[in-house]
């Protein structure tokens, strides 16, 4: 029987990005061994990452931990490098699908020779480190390291547009594919969920305005910034906050500097976030840099209008019959996206986001990946 491995740095990515592709996998006939670092799992806790374990065995995948680093670290970095070299040498794998860009750079360095025996590798670019717009060290440390690491590299696949044309244009993977993201499933979000519950649970009558956001509570999600803009606005919205993160305090802390206590609402985390979806009136997505958001396509999924940052993903996603950009940076522009989306005829956008987002279904997405693991 064919052999597979995949293989993220941390658990989370494995549990919210790769469960469909190892299925996929194994419906092609490969045993899937699934290498991630499951003691410190990312932005899921140990219990759901213990239970990913038990969901992997139960499909019949083997979970192998193996802390794969996500800060460059060489003292860990050399150690990851060892194990995964080891565990490719020993299995001589069909197929190797990575993620993560330290996670991917050292399967692809410890898969050399086994590549020139047969085995097929496969990157997943998340979103590019380096991107239009980012910070010089960013394009001065990651860019390079792609850029060589893409000749041992059989399928770059890259989740958005700029991305793809860039490593069309620059890298040299043998091939490099275009995927929309990693799905979403569309029909999940036509279920009528408990938008109210949780709207009473808030203390938000369904007169008020209620604008959402899902993601960490960190820098580069930059909630910071909504609610910065929320104190310039007369009339204010409702805006809860779904999530937690190492920012949870300064966001506190900034939400009663700014006498905003009453309308921001830092709802902490929570699973079951498609009732939030159904208990806003719009979404807001202030990232500095995504690849291509899960929670931006669910949003627009429930049929919500949005205002986001005008940032690589976002665009693919977003249009002008959708929502509206801002600066990601700029506390004014920020303020006036939300001043046009409250006056806006938000049922109009969120109808019309219901019906782009189909083109990013996980039918979709499963289609290019069956391919590719072909």
């Amino acid at each position: 029987m064919k052999k597979a491995l995949m293989l993220a740095s941390v658990a989370s990515m494995i549990d919210q990005f790769n469960i469909p592709n190892i299925k996929l996998l194994q419906e092609l006939g490969y045993n899937v061994d699934v290498v991630a670092d499951y003691t410190n799992p990312g932005n899921i806790s140990k219990e759901r990452s213990e239970d990913l374990k038990h969901r992997l065995n139960g499909m019949g995948a083997k979970s192998i931990d193996i802390p794969v680093p996500r800060s460059i670290n060489p003292f860990v970095v050399g150690k990851a490098y060892k194990l995964v070299k080891k565990l490719i040498t020993t299995e001589h794998y069909d197929l190797i699908h990575c993620h993560s860009p330290i996670g991917g750079a050292i399967t692809r360095i410890a898969a050399k020779k086994e590549r020139k025996n047969g085995t097929k590798v496969i990157y997943t670019a998340h979103g590019f480190h380096f991107y239009s717009g980012a910070p010089l060290k960013n394009w001065l440390v990651y860019y390079p390291i792609e850029k060589v690491l893409s000749k041992y590299t059989d399928i770059l696949i890259t989740i958005n547009k700029e991305d793809y044309k860039r490593a069309t244009d620059k890298f040299r993977a043998k091939k490099t594919v275009y995927v929309p993201g990693i799905g979403v499933n569309t029909e999940k979000f036509e279920t009528t969920y408990n938008g109210k519950k949780v709207r009473e649970e808030l203390g938000i009558s369904n007169s008020d305005t209620m604008l959402l956001s899902v993601g960490e509570l960190n820098g580069n999600k930059n909630h910071e910034i909504v609610i910065k803009a929320l104190a310039k606005l007369l009339e204010k919205p409702y805006y809860v906050i779904v999530g937690k993160g190492i920012k949870e305090t300064y966001l506190k802390k900034l939400i009663k500097e700014l006498g905003l206590e009453k309308y921001v609402i830092l709802a902490g985390f929570h699973e079951n976030v498609p009732d939030f979806y159904d208990a806003a009136d719009a979404y807001v997505f202030p990232s500095f840099r995504e690849g291509l958001s899960v929670a931006l396509m669910e949003a627009m999924a429930s049929g919500l209008p949005v205002a986001c940052s005008k940032i690589r993903g976002n665009t693919d996603l977003i249009d002008e019959n959708g929502g509206f950009f801002f600066e990601p940076g700029n506390v004014d522009s920020v303020s006036e996206s939300l001043e046009k989306i409250l006056k806006a005829d938000k049922k109009a956008m969120g109808n019309y986001n219901l019906e782009k987002i189909k083109n990013f279904d996980l039918s979709v997405v499963s289609n290019a990946m069956n391919e590719i693991y072909w």
